[in-house]
């Protein structure tokens, strides 16, 4: 190997250390989160509706936020269920239950379908589920996994007149910093800014399809919106694309006590005006 090699290998391997070491540490951050406060007339709708809520390991967060905010709040009474089966519960409720295979956004369309296919489609209410952020990796057709789910949104809208449907963005991850996922590109290695780059094109494919149209609950929104009201992102090509905020997470991806409330309060919010 020549002089200029050895030197330039070991300026980039004592870079990689420098920005290692200078990373975010997502264990080390902790902020209590503030969701908005929910009136008594949002209350009382909510506790009137039937909602049937599909998704994997950030929904059982957002699940877990909402059992958060019924702890702090003895007005909101929200009855939770686990269940495939909403069409066997009688009443308002929040039906919720996981929902296909991660790595797999085609299942979790079927499996909304079927679910929804067994009654609770004919008995109206409101249904939504939601993708998970590794149901989109650098190798995802991003065009093609929207039109899928568009596809089948359609199908069930015609189907299920009396069934409101609410679309939910796809969750986000936090990035590199930009040196680092800089190197990483040097190396030829996808980074996570690669990524989030496809999960910002499918939320706003969904945004231009829907809004003003259907009812969007945007999670991406909320999980890239820090506690001061700034955003969290990056800049690829002039676009701004959004990241989640490392004050919701502990490992990147899953939102901590902070994530979890923030993104239930919203989400409530979304629910109560229907």
């Amino acid at each position: 190997m020549s002089a200029f090699n050895i030197v330039r290998c070991s300026s980039l391997l004592l870079l990689l250390i420098y920005t290692s070491a200078g990373g975010r540490s997502f264990l080390q951050t902790t902020v209590l989160a503030n969701p908005p406060r929910l009136d008594d007339h949002q209350i009382a709708s909510l506790a009137a509706k039937k909602i049937f809520f599909g998704h994997q390991s950030v929904g059982n967060n957002i699940v877990q936020g909402i059992r958060d905010l019924i702890s702090a709040d003895p007005r909101l009474r929200i009855n939770i269920i686990k269940s495939a089966d909403p069409q066997l519960i009688s009443g308002p409720a929040l039906v919720e239950f996981e929902l296909g295979r991660n790595g797999d956004p085609r299942s979790k369309n079927e499996a909304f379908a079927a679910i929804l296919d067994k009654g609770m489609g004919t008995q109206g209410g409101i249904a939504m589920f939601k993708y998970c952020y590794v149901d989109i990796d650098f190798s995802t057709d991003v065009q093609k996994i929207f039109e899928d789910y568009r596809t089948e949104i359609h199908r069930l809208k015609t189907k299920y007149p009396a069934l409101k449907i609410v679309h939910i963005t796809v969750p986000l991850t936090t990035d590199e910093p930009t040196t680092k996922a800089w190197i990483q590109s040097m190396l030829g290695r996808t980074t996570t800014q690669d990524v989030n780059v496809k999960r910002n094109e499918f939320n706003n494919l969904l945004w231009k399809t829907y809004s003003g149209i259907d009812p969007i609950f945007d999670l991406a929104q909320v999980e890239s919106t820090q506690p001061d009201g700034t955003r969290s992102y990056f800049t690829r090509d002039s676009k701004m694309i959004y990241t989640l905020a490392p004050e919701f997470t502990t490992d990147g991806g899953h939102l901590n006590e902070a994530g979890r409330q923030a993104a239930a309060g919203a989400l409530l919010q979304v629910l109560a005006k229907l």
